[in-house]
């Protein structure tokens, strides 16, 4: 008999699905569309290198010492620099460095979340974010989407307000969805007007092909708007540094949560990603890997054309990561999958990003870690699975 008594918290606690998945793509031969994972091709890493080398060259007791839990400063003075030429006023006090984007989720939850607070969440939504808010135990309220994002009126038909409504305008995870201009302002109209804060969350916002998002939902009501940034999809993920921008009132309470949690991020990394920043990287970096990834998103949609069941679903991002597919009435995404796994190629099914009542017709297609020829082969194997199984 254990002698361990785990807190009734841990069962709201499950297994990521994604990383479940990811374990069965590492079978020889499966063509795997599942992780949310950037291109490895895409790093830049001569540049991480020369910056790594200038790190322990000019300050190396520094970089390998403890360092402030708010994080590095010129770091912190980059982000709200960056982040006021596009229209956010922001203050270095204001930036919180993450070990990740998933921390700060982490770091909301602890200081936004107790058990029964509604907490609006789009659509479907980002499996991250229901594992890091659930064991707080909020409850859900799933607000009606389509390929705009959150339908503004529904903030109006959900009774009390909830402490807060989690969104992600642009290129959505899982979706793939751009928020438009006319939508955000009506959606920060209506949380003004019944006082819901939002909590915006924005790792892919810099991954656009065609033009730029419109303006942040934190740049029209920066005083009700938490801001979620991360470097994972733009540098690399291996880094581990994402950051909050949080309102004054929230800023001290999230940073005691970050301490508790692990003191600071790192501060090695901290410092290699703002030496790559500060000589301009994303200037040059970036357009390359937008015409990487817009290569294959235009390769998986021929793909589906041309190999999708009539009457399946699916609208042409224009940025981030991935496709988001509906196939037709009868089928199931999870009973597919394994099938697929045993076919050679691996998806993630669309139930797991549905705070309430999923659509097993749905599933994720990642755009960006296989070449496009490989896409194309990968989405043909799909259909055909598919086309059994109906």
């Amino acid at each position: 008999m254990s002698v361990w008594r785990q807190a009734p918290r841990t069962e709201g606690m499950n297994p990521s699905i994604i990383r479940e998945i990811l374990k069965l793509t590492e079978r020889p031969g499966v063509h795997s569309l599942a992780g949310g994972l950037p291109s490895p091709d895409a790093f830049p890493i001569p540049e991480i290198r020369e910056a790594t080398e200038r790190v322990l060259a000019g300050a190396p007791r520094e970089a390998l010492q403890y360092a402030s839990s708010e994080g590095y400063g010129p770091l912190r003075e980059w982000i709200a620099e960056h982040r006021t030429a596009l229209g956010h006023p922001v203050d270095p006090d204001q930036v919180l460095i993450t070990t990740g984007s998933q921390q700060g989720l982490d770091l909301v939850g602890k200081i936004l979340i107790d058990t029964g607070t509604r907490v609006g969440v789009e659509t479907p939504t980002y499996l991250g974010a229901l594992q890091a808010f659930t064991p707080f135990g909020p409850e859900y309220v799933s607000l009606p989407s389509d390929d705009d994002g959150i339908d503004p009126r529904a903030l109006l038909k959900i009774g009390d307000a909830p402490s807060f409504a989690y969104v992600i305008p642009n290129f959505q995870n899982p979706s793939g969805w751009l928020m438009p201009d006319g939508r955000r302002a009506d959606l920060v109209s209506v949380a003004r007007a019944i006082g819901m804060p939002l909590v915006e969350d924005d790792p892919y916002g810099e991954i656009w092909f065609d033009r730029p998002p419109p303006a942040s939902l934190a740049s029209r009501w920066p005083e009700g708007v938490l801001a979620l940034g991360s470097f994972s999809k733009v540098l690399t993920p291996g880094f581990r540094v994402g950051y909050v921008i949080a309102p004054p009132e929230l800023f001290p309470k999230l940073l005691q949560a970050k301490q508790a949690a692990d003191l600071h991020t790192p501060t090695f990394t901290q410092r290699i990603v703002f030496e790559v920043l500060r000589d301009g990287l994303l200037d040059h970096h970036l357009p390359a890997v937008r015409e990487r990834y817009a290569r294959g998103r235009d390769a998986m949609e021929a793909a589906l054309t041309a190999h999708m069941p009539e009457g399946s679903h699916w609208h042409r991002p224009d940025g981030g990561m991935f496709f988001w597919v509906r196939l037709p009435e009868g089928f199931d995404a999870m009973h597919l999958l394994g099938r697929a796994v045993d076919f050679g190629v691996a998806f993630v099914p669309g139930e797991a990003f549905y705070a309430g009542e999923p659509d097993r017709r749905t599933l994720r297609l990642s755009f960006v870690t296989l070449p496009p020829e490989t896409i194309a082969e990968a989405v043909a194997l799909l259909g055909q699975v598919i086309r059994d199984d109906g």
